[in-house]
């Protein structure tokens, strides 16, 4: 692939005006098959895949008529994929929806034109062109005249769109041209019958073909193959049996097996001909391996069965309903997949009224979601944008789940009352696990410390008839029976690791991780933690499911469905991989709602984000520049003497950290990184955000300033005393107590203008709509963690315009950085969409590419 940033490049010949000339434009595609397609070029996609029926791999060589390049044109319009084949790395630039230098090339001939409608010329056709081997009328389509022993095509007008792809089809498929009649013919019964399986009902679709009365008769008894699907509930279990095969009437399925290896387009059995399209075989092949969970490979099977468990069947439903649309499944089926296509057709959640009544609509379908997948024993992460209520949404499916809405008996059917206490079967979601009784209804909630005052107030605020009961420093219990007092169980994730033999012994109702990025990595105690707890339903809280790569996602469904993903085998690379990533999708998909501000919370005032270029000064740009060469000779030495990649890794986050504190100020540098003794103290950052909260604070807002180096936080607030600013602070070194204390100080006490956080533990969980601008001090590569700092301040609640301002130092790593950005948010798009692209982690050339010079 060259330099294009698009997956798809189109590379035109160097000699295009000759070639268009003569109506033969050679081209060619390359398409890299690593990337997901943009949606823009799926117009452009489909028109190659219908130009190349037998669907080659890329690059593909084409010989592409002017009409077939100016509809590639229209259908990639403004997308930088057009390039001369000799400079495959200067896109050609757009003039509209003109290429320049191409689009004039690629209008027929005067001669041949239609004219405009209302032309009150109309041009002069010759002897000769009256005499083409095409129909008469401009408008004319082919015709198809034959029978299953021969194929006779009239082509259309030479102005009708599909005039130069039937011609090149019918060359391409060794018909011979009669002169006498001008028609197209392929006599041989074998070609005829692949000929119509495969091309008859394109020509008739898309390209508005008409077939002759004795084509139809001639054919009438030949028989199109289709696609069946059936399911059936499994005795003694929730899981279904799916077949999906070929309608075979009349035809063993070894005849049709035996047609389908041999790659035939037909199968005949006592007289009964079965024509299989190989483009319905081909779709066949793909949805029963998407249900097998394994890449296509080979033909279809006539019929295969697959066992498709409950957590399958809304990606199952997608796969069954493209392959065989008609298909009726049973009830318990439709229960499984519906809800979950349809989410405004929920039923609403058993929730108090009073609550019901402050829930927003969004987060009523929010809470609907949630209960649904509690009642179907499965579990699901809401992935809504910061602050649009993901707490509160989770506090009504958790007071549904303890009946204080309705009883525990009404909310589902099956249960029953053990000595008057509502009690209910807990599944455990484990694979193989056995139930168990469990009486009461008693739910478990985990979040970061930081986080667990904040469910306390909520809890109180929105659901107070809940019994809650905070599981944390020495406010703890020591028997699992003292569980069933409560409605609800808040931990954090260090004390559910520490006393894992605790929470082991119990089996809750359901189960929330808050912040669920926390769980990322499958080896931490956070994670195996989790896994270890037994739960009705499981559920996760965060708005950045993915933050480095797909593997974060299958990592959070090892909590949230045991045993559901699997993961691909060992050392799976190409297209191999794409496709287990495309399966990862389809499968979590269901189980993923994301809302963005956007689309449910139009009221929500607008946000702005501002970079804000800041320039060293000489003495600051000198201590840079050694570093930054210092670092490079050091990774060098570090490589020829044999260091192995994770040494080379360690020493260049190293070296990176380096850079970036110089960067915020050289007072952050320990005195051992200092070349020479250096004893540089300007910072242009510094200089920049006390020009900053000037004027802010001057116009009357208020700020939150984010930095993940407590240390620069520390430099900020000596400035802050020295201006007698008066400004409140936070870090992860502060007690529960008194980060709470701080966020109630800064949103009630407006004489405060200034609110210092560190990244990790200020960036999630606090809701600061006292303040309209926020402040990054400095950047990193992942977007996620300062879009979340700044909602803080952007959330439900907010009146105000929220302004954020990047501060970054030109031409040094943090440039980079805010470059490298863009491609993690593009990583999430993905995932949002398909529910929701590989990226690779921030690997060792990455590393290094940061840490060289421009």
């Amino acid at each position: 692939m060259s330099q294009s940033s698009s997956s798809l490049q189109v590379l035109l010949p160097p000699n295009l005006e000759a070639a268009a000339a003569r109506n033969t434009i050679a081209v060619r595609v390359e398409l890299d098959l690593a990337k997901e397609p943009e949606p823009q070029l799926i117009p452009a996609l489909a028109l190659l895949q219908r130009w190349c029926s037998s669907s080659p791999k890329p690059p593909l060589l084409l010989a592409l008529s002017r009409s077939q390049v100016r509809e590639l044109v229209a259908a990639l319009r403004g997308q930088p994929c057009f390039a001369f084949v000799n400079r495959s790395d200067s896109p050609i630039a757009w003039d509209g929806g003109n290429l320049i230098g191409i689009s004039e090339h690629l209008e027929e001939p005067a001669a041949t034109k239609i004219p405009e409608p209302g032309a009150n010329a109309r041009p002069k056709r010759s002897a000769c062109s009256a005499a083409s081997d095409s129909g008469t009328s401009r408008h004319e389509p082919a015709l198809v005249d034959g029978s299953e022993h021969f194929v006779s095509i009239t082509l259309p007008a030479r102005e009708h769109p599909s005039y130069a792809e039937i011609r090149d089809l019918v060359k391409m498929l060794g018909f011979v041209l009669e002169p006498s009649n001008r028609r197209w013919w392929l006599r041989d019964r074998h070609k005829a019958l692949n000929f119509i399986a495969a091309y008859a009902n394109r020509l008739r679709e898309v390209h508005g073909a008409r077939f002759t009365p004795n084509f139809e008769k001639n054919t009438a008894r030949l028989q199109q193959v289709e696609a069946v699907a059936s399911v059936a509930p499994e005795s003694g279990s929730e899981a279904f049996s799916v077949t999906l095969g070929l309608a075979s009437e009349g035809v063993p399925e070894a005849a049709l097996r035996a047609a389908l290896n041999a790659g035939s387009s037909y199968v005949e059995h006592e007289g009964r001909v079965v024509l299989l399209d190989p483009s319905r075989v081909s779709r066949l092949a793909l949805a029963q391996a998407r249900l097998a969970g394994s890449p296509a490979s080979g033909a279809p099977e006539p019929r295969r069965t697959f066992r498709i468990p409950a957590a399958r069947v809304a990606s199952a439903n997608e796969v069954i309903e493209e392959i065989a649309p008609g298909y009726q499944p049973p009830e318990a089926w439709r229960r499984r997949s519906d809800p979950l296509r349809h989410l405004s057709a929920l039923a609403p959640a058993p929730i108090d009224p009073g609550l019901e009544a402050q829930l927003r609509p969004y987060q009523s379908l929010g809470v609907a979601w949630l209960w649904y997948l509690w009642e179907q024993q499965l579990g699901g992460v809401l992935a809504d944008e910061m602050g649009l209520g993901k707490t509160l949404q989770a506090l009504g499916l958790l007071t549904a789940v303890a009946g204080k809405g309705v009883t525990v008996s009404d909310a589902r059917a099956g249960t029953s009352s053990v000595g008057g206490v509502p009690s209910r079967r807990i599944s455990d979601p484990r694979v193989g696990a056995p139930g168990a009784t469990l009486q009461g209804a008693t739910s478990l909630v985990v979040a970061p410390a930081s986080l667990l005052e904040n469910w306390r107030r909520e809890a109180a605020r929105f659901t107070p008839h809940l019994r809650v009961f905070v599981h944390h420093g020495s406010n703890r219990v020591e028997d699992t029976a003292a569980f069933a007092r409560f409605d609800l169980i808040v931990t954090s994730y260090g004390t559910l690791a520490r006393d894992r033999a605790l929470f082991e012994k119990a089996r809750f109702a359901c189960l929330v991780a808050d912040e669920a990025q926390h769980i990322k990595n499958r080896r931490s105690q956070n994670a195996s933690a989790l896994r270890a707890i037994a739960a009705d339903a499981r559920f996760l809280l965060t708005g950045t499911p993915l933050e480095n790569s797909l593997d974060d996602l299958r990592s959070l469904f090892d909590v949230l469905l045991p045993g559901y993903l699997g993961r691909p085998p060992e050392g799976v690379r190409g297209e191999e991989r794409a496709w287990h990533d495309r399966r990862l999708r389809e499968l979590t998909a269901p189980y993923i709602l994301r809302r963005t501000k956007q689309s449910v919370a139009p009221e929500l005032p607008e946000k702005i984000e501002q970079v804000v270029w800041c320039e060293f000064a000489e003495g600051q740009q000198a201590l840079y520049r050694e570093i930054q060469q210092q670092s490079e000779r050091e990774l060098i030495d570090l490589a020829a003497g044999g260091a192995g990649e994770s040494s080379l890794r360690f020493a260049a986050l190293t070296q990176l950290l380096r850079l970036r504190q110089v960067c915020c100020d050289p007072r952050l540098l320990p005195d051992t990184a200092r070349p020479g003794g250096a004893t540089a103290v300007e910072s242009a950052k510094l200089d920049a955000l006390m020009e900053l909260l000037a004027e802010s604070i001057d116009d009357g807002h208020r700020v939150l300033v984010f930095s993940q180096f407590t240390s620069l936080l520390a430099l900020v607030r000596e400035l802050l005393d020295a201006e007698g600013i008066a400004h409140v602070s936070l870090d992860g070194s502060m007690s529960r107590t008194a980060r709470q204390a701080a966020v109630d100080r800064f949103q009630s006490d407006t004489s405060i203008p200034v609110f210092l956080l560190s990244l990790k533990a200020g960036g999630t969980g606090l809701n600061l709509t006292a303040a309209d601008t926020v402040v990054h001090l400095d950047p990193w590569w992942n977007p996620a963690a300062e879009a979340q700092a700044t909602d803080r301040a952007h959330r439900i609640g907010q009146t105000r315009v929220v302004t954020t301002y990047k501060l970054i130092v030109s031409g040094t790593v943090e440039e980079k950085v805010l470059a490298l950005q863009d491609t993690k948010k593009a990583l999430l798009a993905d995932v949002f969409e398909a529910s929701d692209a590989a990226a690779a982690k921030l690997s060792l050339a990455d590393l290094k590419s940061l840490i060289a010079p421009r």
